[in-house]
């Protein structure tokens, strides 16, 4: 289902270069998530707002594989889940924005979102006690981390308030017996906020599986949770690096997101 060369050279022409820049990262996000095995075939959605167009965003066509995704597949659509490009041949799945409409459209910064079904998150997310702070990532995941009640599949448009207030200020989000959700003012930095949360659901699992676990002390959880605030440069360096790094990794074993 690869789409014509000439009509993605045509979409690009007619386009800003940041928008351009924002669906090259969106694609190679959607590549990184499926090389980690946290995909679920055709569902989920990994979004962004379009830079200088507040009410339109890029997420992916429907049936395509996340490691399939490029740059020019990318959708663009309304607040709504309509396209806005009728150029696209492909199709959006208008019911599976509604959770990310919900967060795009009310919580401060929430430029780009990521929602996944992966197998470990999703195992959490149905466990009575949630997300354990078992390690020094999960601690500082723990740290600010909202949880949502699951309410069925999420299609229905009154739910999005409620996701709204369980979100709050949190940058992570646990969809009880569904999935994990984060947001970022970047692509970079949803999607390095989703890696620690996954990891954290990943080493969870599997020491459970183990047998009987320790947990660190509650006084060292405490401190870690009040003085785990790494200044924002050293992070945001930290998450440029990782993403530089990631995209490296892409251009060795799938290339082609730029497209």
């Amino acid at each position: 289902m690869a789409m014509d060369q000439t009509l993605a050279h045509r979409s690009r022409a007619v386009m800003s270069p940041q928008e351009w820049a924002a669906r090259v990262d969106l694609a190679a996000c959607y590549r990184i998530v499926a090389h980690y095995g946290w995909d679920d075939l055709i569902t989920t959605h990994i979004s962004v707002r379009v830079p200088g167009e507040p009410h339109h965003f890029l997420i992916n066509p429907f049936g395509l594989m996340f490691e399939e995704m490029t740059a020019s597949s990318l959708i663009k659509i309304d607040v709504d889940g309509n396209k806005v490009d009728m150029s696209s041949p492909y199709d959006v799945n208008p019911a599976g924005f509604v959770i990310h409409s919900a967060i795009h459209e009310g919580v401060t910064d929430a430029h780009a979102v990521v929602h996944l079904h992966s197998r470990d998150g999703v195992a959490v997310s149905a466990m009575a006690d949630g997300l354990l702070p078992l390690d020094q990532t999960s601690i500082g995941v723990c740290a600010n981390l909202a949880y949502h009640e699951f309410e069925g599949p999420a299609l229905r448009m009154e739910e999005q308030e409620r996701l709204r207030q369980d979100l709050g200020d949190c940058h992570s989000m646990v969809l009880r017996n569904h999935g994990t959700l984060t947001v970022g003012r970047t692509v970079t930095e949803a999607f390095m906020r989703m890696y620690a949360l996954e990891q954290s659901c990943t080493r969870q699992v599997r020491a459970m599986a183990g047998g009987k676990l320790h947990r660190p002390p509650a006084e060292v959880i405490a401190d870690m949770a009040t003085t785990n605030n790494v200044r924002s440069d050293i992070l945001e360096n930290y998450y440029r690096l990782s993403w530089a790094a990631l995209l490296r990794m892409l251009d060795r074993r799938n290339p082609g997101y730029a497209d």
